[in-house]
């Protein structure tokens, strides 16, 4: 007679293959290093400050400059006084150093060396041009000689003067040429002016002073 209990179910002899497991995507690990980044902006700001530098430097260099001048040399040949009128006979050599502190040539028209007594002009030479290469030096001579230079406005002081023995005059010494930069002439222009002293008695030069104007 059948019982009531149910069959238990069957069991299959086949082996049991599980599922693959589901594959994972790769990790990817990302490392800031805040020594490489600080090393990095380092060599930014030092490449950037060595082309200022030198972008300074070249600015410096090929910027054109006046030339420097320097009175080397200055000699009083002869002073004489005239009565009536009052006037003056000068004899006044003077050598002038030029320097040319460009890259570029520097080409002189003239030089101009006016002598000037309390203000009142009272004569003027004018040398011959030339040139001076770049980061070179040239000496131009000038002598100035006045014959009966009329000193109108100053006479009483003038007369003061010779009778304390010393007379003092002003010499300005003016350059005017170009720099040739490539297919251009740069007009430059340099003044020196000297304050001199003269002794009256010896006609010698007792002290000059010398600054740019």
């Amino acid at each position: 007679m059948p019982s009531g209990k149910p069959e238990p179910p069957s069991v299959s002899n086949h082996p049991y293959t599980p599922l693959p497991p589901t594959p994972q995507p790769p990790q990817i690990h990302v490392i800031f290093s805040s020594t490489s980044h600080h090393r990095h902006l380092c060599r930014r700001y030092l490449y950037t400050a060595i082309t200022i530098l030198l972008l300074a430097g070249a600015t410096y260099l090929l910027w054109p400059s006046d030339p420097y001048l320097k009175v080397v040399n200055l000699r009083l040949d002869r002073m004489k006084v005239h009565a009536a009128p009052i006037s003056l006979d000068i004899e006044l050599a003077v050598r002038i150093k030029v320097r040319n502190p460009d890259v570029y040539s520097l080409n002189y028209e003239s030089l101009n060396v006016t002598v000037e007594y309390r203000g009142e002009q009272l004569g003027f030479v004018t040398s011959d041009d030339g040139s001076v290469k770049a980061f070179g030096t040239s000496y131009v001579d000038a002598t100035l000689v006045l014959n009966g230079a009329e000193v109108i406005s100053e006479s009483i002081h003038l007369i003061e003067d010779l009778i304390k023995g010393s007379v003092p005059f002003t010499t300005t010494s003016e350059i005017r040429g170009s720099l040739g930069i490539l297919l251009f002439n740069l007009p430059i222009a340099a003044t020196l002016s000297c304050e001199v002293v003269v002794d009256a008695h010896n006609q010698t030069i007792e002290r000059q002073d010398c600054y740019p104007a």
